[in-house]
């Protein structure tokens, strides 16, 4: 349905995008990933018409629209601060896209009211908008966004001014809503939970490049990039050549990769005490952190040779500073691009 290719971009002379490249299928939700300054905001303005293409090309079903005014992409936005019209209730906001578009008034209160059904606010239509609480808000948002009809919904940090648990709840709900309305839509964060939630397919991004394209499945087993690893929450990376540890478990994990530099073991492939995994290796260490987060422990373990470990246990067997034994699964050990 979208496809962009070789999008460079210039602020005075910061280079914010290199050549990026992505697509996007009929009925995908596409997460754009990663941390402040990468270029997300600008990549998704861009598709969206607010910002000039000075260089390559967006394709929307089939059609070239690169030099197509935003008003004629019909495109929905959606945006972190919502921009709601105070002086106007939900159901008003909500109206606001059709009554611009001249949509009969009969067809508008009904559209109104379906949508604020569909997004959980039904019988709220007539309430002033600083009534409302923060993820009220975000659907009134959302549902002006869905009002026109758009053929691609764009979410530039829909949640980010909301707090941590209530958007863990709206990541599934916004997803769901995305998936009934059978929309595709491209949703912009800086969570990498937040984007597990919500996306079918993950870009990660990093000073101006697209580093990785993949499902949150795959991401999370299989990150290409040292990069990709820490923004992830992985921090068990190492240079082939500066650790002997890395050195022995990367030739006893991966001996067909005789060129690797890097490596990560995944925090899923280390236990302390029974292996799970058939081929693994056990090492003797001391526990050094442990940080209780419910149903499991975030542990730091340092082995004989002073190498540090983080990874999460269901279990915690012993107190800081007591030896421990830890398995290292070696279908857990992945060659990292440098």
């Amino acid at each position: 349905m979208l496809r962009i290719s070789n999008i460079s971009h210039v602020y005075g002379e910061r280079v914010s995008l290199k050549n990026v490249a992505l697509e996007v299928e009929p009925g995908e939700i596409v997460c754009l990933l990663g941390p402040s300054g990468c270029g997300k905001t600008t990549l998704l303005r861009i598709i969206a018409g607010l910002e000039a293409t000075p260089e390559g090309r967006i394709m929307f079903a089939g059609a070239d629209i690169g030099d197509t005014p935003v008003h004629q992409r019909q495109f929905g936005l959606m945006f972190q601060d919502f921009a709601l019209f105070p002086h106007m209730n939900a159901a008003d906001n909500i109206a606001y896209g059709l009554r611009r578009r001249g949509f009969p008034q009969r067809s508008i209160a009904r559209e109104v009211e379906s949508l604020l059904e569909r997004v959980g606010l039904a019988g709220l239509g007539d309430r002033d908008i600083s009534s409302l609480s923060g993820g009220q808000q975000q659907r009134v948002a959302l549902a002006r966004s869905l009002a026109p009809k758009p053929r691609l919904l764009m979410l530039d940090e829909p949640l980010g001014s909301l707090d941590a648990k209530l958007r863990d709840q709206l990541a599934l709900e916004l997803r769901q809503i995305i998936k009934d309305e059978g929309l595709s839509a491209i949703y912009v964060t800086h969570d990498h939970r937040e984007a597990y939630a919500v996306a079918d397919k993950i870009a990660i991004m990093n000073i101006g490049r697209v580093e990785q394209v993949d499902t949150p499945r795959g991401l999370y087993r299989r990150p290409k990039s040292a990069f990709v690893a820490e923004f992830l929450g992985m921090f068990n990376i190492f240079d082939v050549e500066g650790s002997r540890f890395a050195g022995l478990i990367c030739s006893e994990a991966l001996p067909h990769k005789a060129n690797t530099k890097m490596i990560l073991i995944h925090p899923a492939g280390i236990r302390i005490g029974q292996a799970t995994a058939s081929r693994s290796l056990r090492y003797d260490a001391v526990l050094t952190s442990a940080v209780f987060r419910g149903d499991y422990f975030d542990v730091g373990v340092k082995l004989q040779d002073e190498t540090a470990l983080r990874f999460s246990n269901p279990t915690l067997p012993a107190q800081i500073g007591e030896a421990v034994s830890i398995a290292i699964a070696l279908d857990a050990v992945i060659a990292l691009e440098s």
